[in-house]
């Protein structure tokens, strides 16, 4: 079975979410590799993004602020209203981890006015929640 660059986003996404952050990190990497090369820069801009989650997980601040910076400004430039609000979310909980609270909130804030803005109800809510 092939899989697709989708795919091995959503793997690495599931890496993440059970823990497995070696895998999640590897996995996620590959899917950067793939959408660089195959210049699929919406998927790049997601692989990005996860990367900053992963990032976060790993507690590597550095590693976790690059990605996200390069996935909003990616999506940023491409539209992607959506991407670019799970990256302030991402933001606000690599913040709040390091003790930069001032910044956890706004980028919190920022997440939620734009899933608000979306309607994405499922999300705001979880931003709210936070």
């Amino acid at each position: 079975m092939r899989s697709t660059l989708r795919d091995v986003l959503y793997l690495s996404d599931a890496y993440l979410r059970v823990g497995r952050l070696d895998e999640a990190l590897r996995t996620g990497q590959r899917a950067l590799d793939v959408a660089r090369i195959s210049s699929q820069r919406g998927r790049e801009a997601w692989a990005l993004r996860l990367l900053g989650d992963i990032g976060t997980a790993r507690r590597e601040t550095d590693d976790a602020l690059r990605h996200y910076g390069h996935a909003l400004a990616l999506g940023t430039e491409l539209g992607m209203r959506p991407l670019a609000a799970h990256c302030h979310l991402g933001l606000r909980a690599l913040y709040q981890r390091t003790g930069r609270r001032e910044q956890a909130q706004k980028h919190l804030t920022t997440a939620a006015a734009m899933y608000r803005e979306m309607e994405m109800r499922f999300y705001l809510e979880q931003a709210e929640a936070r």
